[in-house]
């Protein structure tokens, strides 16, 4: 071929090309339409420009990847809920009510709570089995208004927060078991944005570290559960029943107890988030749902049976380590290290869980125009929301080095339980609105409306009791609620005014 003519052929390569991929790319990154399917004239016109509409246009966006099952759905849900708390929250129970029945009991009772929770939410993911969880709930059962609130809570308060929160208790695990001197900041900062950078490279990716960690967390309270019974000695009396008379007094240690068990329960929630990603989400997510909460049921209840046979309910309430004492007491100071070790994994797998579902709702958020565009934003390579995940990422790393995580926990529970109490009740919305009776495929709650008529009021009952608990952390917590709804405004008149 002559030069002349091979140029003329590149020439007419990169017209019919190069453009179009720039056009595109630009679409994608914007947000905005791509330059070549608007109808404008650019570099090309006539037929190529055609050919380009007909090639390039009717190339699908990007969209999240539908690559989880079943196995990952049960992790995601075990994930959620199992992190720091079950190694250290046995004791704040015990200082509440003082028996091994009551104390049993009120895990019991936790775990019942959070079976009737996992049912309902399963009917609603298999209801709208799309990502964004209890915002898609809520924006479907209420008003966008009551789904925005929500997702402004999540980012400011209960999921930031809570991740950085634990990242720096993981960073002061990792210096125990590695002697580093170095403070806490940098060590909490490097794993966020490492397990951040993981999840920007796919939702197989980060579900796959996720279900690791959980698989290693349940192994470390599996070796605790059975290394104390073999070797910490000890016998759980079953006597008294009770730690005074059946009261008003009686119930209210009862529901003070009942708080932070039914925190250490919370989480399981959030797997519906990533409902868009499960390959069956009806099936799957309802079913993982179920098993991954009553696998945490058995787990929470063997910890709390082994730091009663070997602690008793005294010991139990005056070591604020509870599972490191059961280790000190079974295998020395080498136990105890071990455990660290465990309690580190458990920690890390926790926040691997949080980075990987909760971006999904400020994804959702962005879709709506409810949020800054750039945030729904998908890569083409991964399929993942890779704005919203660094967004995450870096606010709760900023939370974590300032070290105010622990004041932002302080707001939590009540405004979490708020939530809770709206999504449980938005399944009495759906039933009613099923004029031509039930919808095939639908997982229905079982003892609905009785069992999601307690939940909602157990809910209800945890706020109040928070907020007489906790009057001044609560108000802000309800404040920066409150908040929330000015700021929905401008982003509704600004998504008017698109």
């Amino acid at each position: 071929m002559e030069r002349p003519a091979a140029k003329r052929l590149f020439g007419l390569y990169r017209r019919l090309w190069t453009q179009p991929l720039v056009d595109e790319c630009a679409r994608l990154l914007t947000g905005g339409e791509n330059p070549s399917c608007s109808g404008g004239r650019g570099e090309v016109d006539g037929p190529l420009l055609a050919f380009r509409r007909v090639t390039l246009c009717s190339l699908p966006a990007p969209q999240l990847r539908r690559q989880l099952g079943f196995f990952d759905a049960t992790m995601i849900v075990m994930g959620g809920i199992v992190g720091s708390g079950i190694f250290i929250n046995p004791y704040v129970v015990a200082q509440r009510v003082h028996t091994p029945l009551l104390i049993l009991g009120v895990w019991t009772i936790g775990g019942a709570l959070a079976m009737a929770g996992a049912f309902i939410w399963a009917e609603l993911a298999t209801r709208m089995p799309d990502s964004g969880g209890q915002y898609l709930y809520l924006r479907e059962a209420y008003h966008p208004a009551v789904a925005f609130i929500y997702g402004w809570v999540l980012l400011l308060v209960t999921q930031t927060g809570g991740m950085a929160a634990v990242a720096v208790t993981f960073a002061k695990y990792y210096r125990e078991i590695t002697g580093l001197s170095s403070g806490d900041g940098p060590i909490a900062a490097a794993a966020l944005l490492g397990l951040t950078a993981i999840n920007c490279m796919g939702v197989r990716a980060g579900s796959n570290v996720q279900s690791a960690m959980m698989l290693l967390k349940s192994a470390a309270i599996a070796a605790l559960v059975v290394v104390g019974i073999a070797m910490g000695g000890g016998v759980l009396h079953p006597l008294p029943l009770l730690d005074r008379p059946v009261s008003f007094g009686l119930l209210r240690a009862i529901g003070a107890a009942m708080i932070p068990v039914a925190f250490a329960y919370g989480g399981w929630q959030t797997s519906t988030f990533v409902a868009g990603e499960m390959r069956d989400p009806r099936r799957d997510l309802s079913r993982g749902l179920v098993a991954g909460v009553i696998g945490v049921i058995a787990l929470y209840l063997s910890v709390n049976y082994v730091c009663l046979r070997v602690l008793g309910p005294a010991g139990l309430a005056a070591s604020h380590t509870p599972a490191s004492s059961v280790m000190r007491v079974a295998l020395g100071e080498r136990g105890a290290e071990w455990l660290a070790v465990g309690i580190a994994v458990s920690t890390l797998g926790f926040l691997s869980q949080g980075i990987l579902t909760a971006p999904r709702v400020y994804w959702a958020m962005a879709r709506d125009g409810l949020f800054f565009k750039s945030v729904g934003w998908l890569s083409p390579r991964t399929g993942a929301p890779v704005v919203a995940i660094v967004l995450q990422g870096v606010f709760a790393t900023v939370i974590a080095v300032s070290g105010r995580y622990e004041q932002i926990l302080n707001y939590v529970i009540s405004v979490d339980f708020i939530s809770f109490a709206f999504t449980a009740a938005a399944l009495f919305v759906f039933r009613h609105r099923e004029a031509a009776g039930p919808r095939e495929g639908v997982f229905r709650a079982p003892g609905h409306p009785y069992t999601t008529a307690a939940f909602v009021f157990v809910c209800a009952g945890i706020v109040a009791s928070t907020i007489a608990a906790y009057p001044a952390n609560s108000a802000i917590g309800l404040l920066i609620l409150l908040a929330g709804i000015p700021v929905y405004w401008y982003w509704s008149r600004r998504r008017g005014a698109r």
